[in-house]
């Protein structure tokens, strides 16, 4: 019985090559058997799904694949699982390098403080664990949708989405200083 070689963090299965007009999702979760289900959910509606366990493999897959509409994130990854660290370097890196994807958080991790940390540093939505299947759809559904949209006015209109953070009542001198 020959098994299917994994897209985790490098190469695409078989199933995938020559398929660019599927939506692509960035699936990152330390989690093996909770990685499989939201990759099967993913897959059945039609993403095609590339996979991480980690912080660097993540930046592996958003670096080699600019084209990754959302991604679906566990804040709790090694080597520290059971803090948001790892999570929140991730969205980090993706407003820092400007890659266009929007972040949906699923983490089991303290959760009023992990969802305003993920939101303050850029995350799109916020899940708790665990979520029922059609919750991490349809917000993966809404994610996508705002990808797109922003896709669409940055190539008829030349917009682009900046995010800036900053205290209100610091003002743009604060933004500027920065």
């Amino acid at each position: 019985m020959s098994e299917e070689p994994s897209n985790k963090v490098s190469g695409l299965n078989s199933s995938q090559i020559g398929l660019d007009a599927q939506t692509k999702i960035l699936l990152v979760e330390d989690d093996p058997a909770l990685r499989m289900i939201m990759r099967n959910v993913l897959e059945n509606n039609d993403y095609l799904v590339q996979e991480a366990d980690s912080k660097a493999g993540a930046e592996i897959i958003l670096k080699n694949d600019p084209g990754i509409a959302a991604i679906v994130l566990d804040l709790g990854l090694p080597p520290s699982p059971h803090t948001t660290t790892e999570g929140l370097a991730v969205i980090k890196l993706v407003v820092a390098q400007l890659f266009p994807a929007k972040i949906v958080v699923l983490t089991g991790q303290d959760e009023e403080s992990s969802a305003l940390a993920a939101i303050k540093e850029g995350a799109f939505d916020f899940l708790s664990k665990p979520s029922r299947s059609e919750d991490i759809l349809n917000a993966v559904q809404r994610a996508v949708m705002f990808y797109e949209k922003e896709r669409t006015l940055e190539d008829e209109e030349g917009l682009t989405r900046l995010q800036i953070n900053a205290k209100v009542s610091d003002g743009l001198k604060a933004v500027r200083e920065e």
